[in-house]
Order: structure tokens, then C-alpha cells, then sequence
């Protein structure tokens, strides 16, 4: 009897086998119900997969030894499962905090120093500088081949955002009057012509006069007067030279930006003024 007793517990040797592939299937479920819940690193993932199918892929040398049950097939077949899912969860993305992070990354708005806005800064600056610099100079030669550059005043602002052409108010009209003198036409006509070559950029006229109070006549004031004159020429301008109206602007100053001293008749005369200004970047500048 004891010998046949024996006989029947060697042959339960082999029981372990499906209870140890029903635990494995449990722990792989376990795992992948923690990674749904979780965030995903691409790279780490990676590792992770690499890691588990070198692991779990011994069943398919084991398979020999222990032989291939329903259990052990279906763990071996995980992995591709968990490589599916990963997919299907980048492409709908972890949440809506995770995308709106993305999209700050993406978009750039992140801090910046002082140092590097300062130099940014210093550099847009320089390329203004020379832009500016450029157009100086290509409106003076084009004065120079038009036999004008004694007539008229070029210069640039500070902030070297536009080319500036002066022109004396007494060449251009009586005293007190908005209409253009006949013999001023034909400076104003060349500065046109010089003018048409850059109307695709802002050009801004402004009237300027002395501070010498209007009394009597078709103005109220010298902001009335420098109003007028400046209109008189951009009306010159698109009529006769055929300037874009949308690329000009017309504004009077009044006595309020002289260039000299209206203590002095010399330095009454260079107030009254109009200015022409190209600007660079097609930007109007702030008096």
C-alpha cells in the first residue's frame, strides 16, 4: 500500500505549472491597470518594454520543458498589448494638463532673462540703425542726381526710425498763406519724385511755423496755418506726382517743435518749416 501511495504523488508533480502561469497573468493584468492610471514617459516606456519581452519571451525557450498552455501562449502576447495601448494613449493624449503644457513649451512663452532681452534688444537696435543709415543714403544720392541737396534738409531722428526731408516755409509759400508758390512747384516736384521711389512706406508730412500770433485772416491760429500747409502738399503730391493717398499722412504742429530760437528773425524763418519723414519699417513715430 505505501508503495502505491507513492506512485500517485509523483504523478502530481506537474500541478504547480498552470497555478505559477495563472499568477503571472495576474501580476501582467495588476501592472497594466497601474500603467493606465499613470503618466507616460516615452522613454522610459521604451525601457520597459524592451525589458519585459526580454523576460517574458523565455516562455518561448521554455516552451519545450513545460509546454505551451493557454496561460502561457496568452502572456507571451502581452507585451504587444501594452504596445497597442501605449499607442491608442499618445495619440489621445495623458489629459488636458499635459497638452496645455505642451503647447506653452511649443509656442515659446518661456521666461528670458534680462541679459538675453537686453542683448536681443541691442541687436534690433543695430538693424534699425543700419537700415536707417541705408535709406539716409539713398535719399541723399537721389537729391544729389536731382541738383537738389542745397535746397532741401536731410537728416534722421535719434531713434533712427525714419529719413527726414526739410523744407523752408518762405520757398513754399507767402507769409501767412497755404497756397504753394508757382516757383516752389518744381523743388516740391523733384522731392516727389524722390518720394515715389519709397511710397510703400509710411511718409508722414508735418507743418511747422514760428511762434508769432496769427491776427486777422483765414486762420485762427498757427496750428490752423501749419494744418493747411501740410495738406497743400500732400494734395500736390497725390495729384501731380501720383503718390499712394494711403501711404500719406498730414499734420500741423504749430510753433510747438522749433529748430531754432524764435528770439531771432534767422531763427523765426528756419521754424517754419515742412517735414517730410520716411519712415524705415513703415511705423509712425510719437513727438
Amino acid at each position: 500500500m505505501a508503495r502505491k501511495k507513492r506512485e500517485e504523488e509523483k504523478g502530481i508533480e506537474g500541478g504547480w505549472i498552470n497555478t505559477f502561469a495563472d499568477l503571472m497573468n495576474l501580476l501582467l493584468c495588476f501592472f497594466v491597470l497601474l500603467f493606465s492610471m499613470s503618466t507616460v514617459d516615452a522613454d522610459k516606456y521604451e525601457q520597459l518594454v524592451t525589458s519585459m519581452s526580454e523576460k517574458i519571451n523565455i516562455f518561448d525557450g521554455g516552451g519545450n520543458s513545460i509546454g505551451e498552455g493557454p496561460f502561457v501562449t496568452v502572456g507571451t502576447l502581452q507585451p504587444v498589448a501594452i504596445s497597442q495601448y501605449f499607442n491608442e494613449f499618445a495619440t489621445s493624449g495623458s489629459s488636458d494638463d499635459d497638452q496645455n503644457s505642451n503647447q506653452s513649451s511649443e509656442s515659446g512663452n518661456q521666461p528670458i532673462d534680462e541679459s538675453t532681452q537686453k542683448k536681443v534688444e541691442e541687436k534690433m537696435a543695430a538693424e534699425q540703425k543700419e537700415r536707417t543709415k541705408a535709406l539716409y543714403q539713398e535719399v541723399t544720392e537721389a537729391a544729389k542726381k536731382s541738383n537738389i541737396e542745397d535746397e532741401i534738409t536731410i537728416n534722421t531722428d535719434k531713434n533712427n526710425q525714419y529719413v527726414q526731408i526739410s523744407l523752408n516755409g518762405g520757398i513754399l509759400f507767402d507769409s501767412g498763406a497755404a497756397e504753394l508758390k508757382n516757383s516752389a512747384k518744381t523743388l516740391l516736384g523733384k522731392v516727389g519724385d524722390i518720394l515715389k521711389i519709397y511710397e510703400s512706406h509710411m511718409i508722414k508730412i508735418e507743418g511747422h511755423t514760428d511762434d508769432v500770433p496769427i491776427t486777422g485772416g483765414r486762420f485762427r491760429s498757427n496750428r490752423w496755418l501749419s494744418t493747411a500747409r501740410a495738406t497743400e502738399v500732400l494734395e500736390y503730391l497725390v495729384e501731380k506726382k501720383k503718390l499712394k493717398p494711403a501711404s500719406l499722412e498730414a499734420s500741423g504742429l504749430g510753433e510747438h517743435y522749433p529748430v531754432a530760437s524764435n528770439a531771432t528773425a534767422k531763427g523765426r524763418a528756419q521754424n517754419r518749416r515742412v517735414e517730410l519723414k520716411i519712415y524705415t519699417d513703415n511705423k509712425k513715430d510719437s513727438k
